[in-house]
């Protein structure tokens, strides 16, 4: 089962004895690392990814055609001018006078530039009750909402002089700005809120304030320096805004939980007699190995997302990566090295109520928890029942997942009817489809000044229209310096996105090939938003199959390597699918299917953000073999220590619980608070990884796990003869000089904080 040479052996047990007996060194080593990565990562300035870079194919090429040329596309804006019933319409007087206050009022901003007639461009609707002013933002497209104030407010002028007409303001500037007002306190909200939250958890887990600081000072400083190395790693693979939010949110999870395992561990062994060297050597032995396990299979599960080749993806995956892989090394180098400074006084400004009770139940010995003892007693005497009975919930409660349905959501399913710019673009979608969301058509050609390629655009915006893909018109503007035109077309089917597809399908495959693509030299890839949706769901769909098996595969192989033992290998990836099942299958019913939709405010959104589940499965599968390589560890522990299996199942499940229910709850809390947020694609993530957390801390490893191991008996070891050439990483503490405990009964571990 492992190594038996009854000598120390594993990083995790050197580095902590080191950290142990250099314990300065130690603790300044890590303070200059944090303060080195983020004075160089400040220094070198962080690089983003550029819109050519985002995915492959058409969407890519029209970035980089317009990026080479040195295009910035300005922001475009537009005016909704429309009449409310029984207003005047496009040709009266009045709706006129309308339209020239408008263009009058947002050119004297000085703000825009290029302001265009409806009457000249043919923004007019069939019923002639809504007509588009169009303008562009002057300056850097990427700070327009900064600049837009001054235009929604001599817009809003306008509208208050004429009454009988609705005058409403909508691009991406304005849309910018008022998110940002809306929700842009929303995530620093929840990113501040996961440290408290954090800690009040950790102060009930340890009932003692200096206790309770450690795992979230090492989560901190951890952040901290990972975001200094994002500067720095930005240069090679450029980063994102969301590589950022996920980094905490996975930095702040796993930070916390690997120091929770270790100082647990410490403070038991300490409970049970133990001088505080041996207790920090069995921790580092044990825990330590059990984080470097889980360290390195969440890290590869995250490398899963570097083979999307989507670079929102890969800048998520590397910043989870390297967050996870830093605060493992923290874990076994200066967590140790902190708690041989601090000795006893780890136990300094204990709580009253809590602090006391912990003292109690350490000086009695009792490492158990009373609930989770019932629930085994229970598990354990009728297995295969329990086997089945919460498999057959898991599987019912993943069956909607079946019906799945992934999309980028629209700005009304994102936000819902509470913002007014979200009912101005359905406004805006009703009298011209398509037109808040034009497919754009990047042309370039040697010469676009050229005959043929003037021609070629003409049938172009002829054949848009009698193809049925767009109602027109379809605008054109062009970059003579730079040989270079940009083709709007609205396409029918406006905010439903596959009618919006379908019609993007027409301009691709039927209406450019029969125009523009017969220009010799001539390129004309089709981007925006519905193209960039697609290519990006073609994209994904693509990358499911090999960042699946990657991540399957590669955790298959650590758990057989590190457990030996296929048996555990086999049952770790199965018990993990299920509860990434599990979590797919609550999305569905709530955010799709509307189940419950109104407790967590997802009322009518009828579909998953395109992105979410890979994203789900790769966190998730990861995030998982935190509690099952912390739980199995100390279930294999006991059976190395000569306990049968099934009192080594009672002993590892019964006294893991306090510290994996512990841990949870953090990342339930830290999970939760991100459900809060407006934005549903942000909700969903939430709702997705609590619930997730939620079934893996407590279905899968308090009775699928043990049921499973109850009816394996010694089976649960095997590991075959041929098996036995590949490399030993078990790195198996010694027996420390004490006595084999007596077989374990559920019924007499006490209650434990936190469960």
């Amino acid at each position: 089962m492992g190594n038996k040479d009854g000598r120390v052996r594993g990083v995790a047990a050197r580095a902590g004895g080191w950290s142990a007996r250099h314990r300065w060194a130690a603790v300044g080593i890590w303070v200059l690392f944090v303060v080195l990565s983020m004075g160089l990562g400040g220094a070198a300035g962080t690089e983003m990814v550029k819109d050519s870079d985002q995915i492959s194919g058409e969407t890519s090429r029209a970035a980089q055609i317009a990026e080479d040329a040195g295009i910035d596309e300005p922001t475009s804006e537009k005016v909704l001018i429309q009449a409310k019933d029984g207003g005047p319409k496009a040709d009266d007087p009045e709706f006129r006078k309308a339209v020239d206050s408008v263009m009058k009022a947002v050119d004297a901003t000085g703000k825009v530039a290029d302001v265009a007639s409806p009457y000249e461009t043919g923004t007019v609707s069939k019923d002639k009750r809504s007509a588009l002013v169009q303008f562009d933002m002057r300056g850097d497209p990427d700070t327009a909402g900064d600049r837009v104030e001054p235009v929604l407010d001599a817009v809003a002028k306008v509208q208050d002089d004429h009454k009988t007409l609705r005058i409403e303001e909508i691009g991406g500037a304005s849309m910018t700005k008022t998110f940002d007002d809306a929700f842009g306190d929303d995530f620093k909200q929840a990113e501040y809120s996961a440290v408290p939250v954090a800690l009040g958890i950790l102060l009930i887990a340890f009932g003692a304030l200096v206790a309770a600081l450690l795992p979230v000072a090492l989560a901190v400083t951890a952040i901290m320096a990972t975001m200094g190395l994002m500067g720095l790693v930005s240069h090679v693979s450029p980063m994102s805004e969301s590589a950022n939010s996920v980094m905490l949110l996975v930095g702040m999870a796993v930070g916390v939980d690997y120091c929770l395992f270790y100082v647990r561990r410490e403070r038991e062994e300490r409970a049970a007699g133990r001088d505080p060297e041996t207790a920090l050597r069995i921790a580092a032995a044990t825990s330590g190995r059990a984080v470097i396990v889980s360290g390195v299979t969440v890290c590869v599960a995250m490398a899963g997302m570097l083979f999307t080749g989507i670079a929102e993806f890969e800048a998520m995956g590397l910043a989870s990566l390297m967050v996870v892989a830093v605060a493992m090394v923290g874990s076994v180098t200066v967590l140790p090295a902190m708690l041989s400074l601090l000795g006893d006084r780890v136990e300094k400004g204990r709580l009253p109520f809590l602090g006391r009770r912990a003292k109690k139940k350490a000086e009695s010995g009792n490492n158990g928890s009373r609930v989770w003892s019932a629930v085994l007693r229970v598990v354990l005497a009728k297995p295969a029942i329990s086997l089945v009975v919460a498999t057959g919930a898991l599987l019912a409660i993943a069956a909607p997942a079946l019906g799945m349905k992934t999309q980028q959501l629209t700005l009304d399913q994102e936000f819902g009817d509470d913002l007014p710019i979200v009912a101005t673009y359905n406004r805006l979608n009703d009298a011209f489809p398509g037109g808040s969301d034009p497919a754009e058509v990047v042309v370039k050609a040697d010469d676009i000044k050229a005959p043929a390629v003037k021609a070629a655009i003409d049938d172009f915006k002829k054949e848009a229209v009698k193809s049925g893909a767009s109602h027109g018109p379809v605008d054109v503007k062009v970059h003579e310096k730079e040989n270079i035109a940009f083709l709007y077309v609205p396409l029918i089917g406006g905010s439903d996105m596959d009618k919006a597809e379908d019609s993007l399908t027409v301009i691709r495959d039927e209406v450019r090939p029969a125009t523009l693509e017969k220009v010799e030299g001539l390129e004309a890839p089709v981007t925006g938003q519905v193209a960039g949706s697609k290519d990006f769901n073609d994209q994904l769909g693509e990358s499911v199959a090999p960042v699946f098996v990657f991540v399957v595969v590669f955790a298959f192989i650590l758990m057989l390597l590190c457990f030996r033992s296929l048996t555990i290998a086999l049952t770790s990836i199965a018990l993990n699918l299920l509860s990434v099942g599990a979590a797919y299958g609550i999305l569905v019913a709530v955010f799709q299917h509307g189940w419950g939709a109104g407790l967590v405010g997802a009322e009518g959104v009828g579909a998953i953000v395109a992105w979410l589940p890979l994203f789900l499965f790769v966190i998730l599968f990861g995030l998982s073999m935190d509690y099952h390589v912390f739980v199995v560890s100390r279930i294999r522990e006991a059976k190395m220590r000569g306990r049968n299996t099934k009192d080594a199942i009672t002993h590892g499940v019964v006294t893991t619980a306090g510290v994996v229910t512990s841990a949870a709850v953090i990342m339930v809390a830290v999970f939760a608070i991100f459900g809060t947020l407006s934005m549903q694609s942000m909700k969903q993530m939430g709702v997705g990884l609590a619930a997730a957390v939620l079934i893996d801390a407590t279905v899968i490893r308090g009775v699928l796990l043990p049921a499973v191991m109850a009816m394996l008996g010694e089976r649960n070891w095997y590991f075959p003869k041929w098996m036995e050439r590949l490399p030993d990483l078990t790195h198996d503490e010694p027996e420390t000089p004490v006595a084999v405990a007596p077989p374990v009964n559920p019924a007499a571990y006490d209650d434990r904080v936190g469960v």
